[in-house]
């Protein structure tokens, strides 16, 4: 069983976000939906979460009501292995948000996503002066780009 799981409050769309995410990441699925019924404030026999798994990581999705939105202080992160990987999450989560910069976007539904290279960790820690670098070119980017970045780290901007 896994020991923490996100759960992540929407107006009206959870099940609608679930397939969505289900429907980009490999090895995904709805796990369960749970309606609201006679014990719990909300429209009785409208779903009222929707437990789901991308790629092995369980989340649960709430229609809570429009009381509370997203906000970038909590983002996922996809970490990517190739260029095709970062292009094409970039493209499907983007796909009725808003890109931002460093490689951060916003979904249709508001929900923050990081798309990284999995190595950048590696590149932007240990050596000061190769980091710095890598960062400069980072702050350049919306979506990254992992060729800028290994030259920024190699030195060969």
């Amino acid at each position: 069983m896994q020991k923490i799981t996100p759960f992540l409050w929407f107006d009206n769309n959870a099940e609608e976000a679930a397939d969505f995410y289900c429907s980009i990441f490999k090895n995904s699925r709805v796990l369960n939906v749970s309606r609201y019924g006679e014990a719990v404030p909300g429209p009785k026999g409208e779903v009222m979460t929707v437990e789901f798994e991308l790629d092995g990581q369980k989340f649960t999705a709430l229609n809570g009501g429009p009381q509370f939105k997203f906000t970038e202080a909590i983002s996922l992160v996809v970490n990517c292995e190739t260029q095709e990987e970062i292009d094409y999450f970039w493209e499907k989560l983007s796909a009725g948000g808003a890109e931002s910069k460093c490689g951060w976007l916003k979904d249709k539904y508001g929900l923050s996503w990081q798309v990284v290279p999995a190595i950048v960790g590696e590149w932007i820690s240990g050596d000061p002066e190769r980091s710095n670098r890598v960062m400069q070119e980072v702050m350049k980017m919306e979506k990254l780009e992992i060729e800028p970045l290994k030259r920024a780290y190699e030195g060969r901007g």
